[in-house]
């Protein structure tokens, strides 16, 4: 055997197998998004991991409680360069930080006083965003998010105590800034 085709099967090997491995990649990535990508939507789920703006809003109930689906913004709070925002992006895109089985209570809304914040993820101007809906819940309530305009609701698995961490320490930490 010629040195030459040594040398082309070896390159066409070697090209065969970086061509295999960026297909095993890409379906690892697919096998860990796919479900949010369908929960999301992909438009939302790129915006949720790539907008250039992101906003952290306080909510509480505008009526007298029950299950009106009306939210009063309390606070506010650009939170395009928090610290750790970068990990909360990946997370909220990847299928195990969430648990997919029917949320405590099936279909029925919860009530207004369970939504405790919203991220809001939209372009440079703040318009064309996309906000997801977070019941922080506790240890014993499980915590839940839900894509404004978007029908169901998903828990928030081990993400969950993380988040609600995550959240505590933004807004004190932007607090102290003003």
């Amino acid at each position: 055997m010629s040195r030459t085709s040594v040398g082309t099967r070896l390159v066409v090997g070697l090209v065969g197998l970086g061509l295999t491995a960026a297909g095993v990649g890409v379906w690892f990535q697919w096998q860990q998004t796919r479900r949010c990508l369908e929960f999301y939507g992909v438009e939302a789920a790129g915006r949720i991991s790539r907008a250039p703006r992101v906003e952290l809003w306080s909510l509480k109930p505008s009526g007298d409680g029950g299950h009106t689906g009306r939210l009063a913004v309390t606070q506010r709070r650009d939170i395009s360069t928090a610290k750790g925002l970068v990990h909360l992006r990946r997370g909220l895109v990847e299928d195990a930080n969430f648990r997919w089985s029917k949320p405590p209570g099936g279909d029925q809304p919860l009530p207004d006083a369970a939504w405790d914040i919203a991220l809001v993820f939209a372009d440079e101007s703040g318009d064309q965003g996309i906000v997801l809906g977070v019941a922080l819940g506790s240890d014993a309530v499980p915590a839940q998010l839900t894509v404004l305009g978007r029908p169901g609701r998903v828990g928030l698995g081990k993400m969950a105590k993380g988040l609600r961490d995550w959240v505590a320490a933004t807004l004190a930490a932007s607090a102290t800034e003003r």
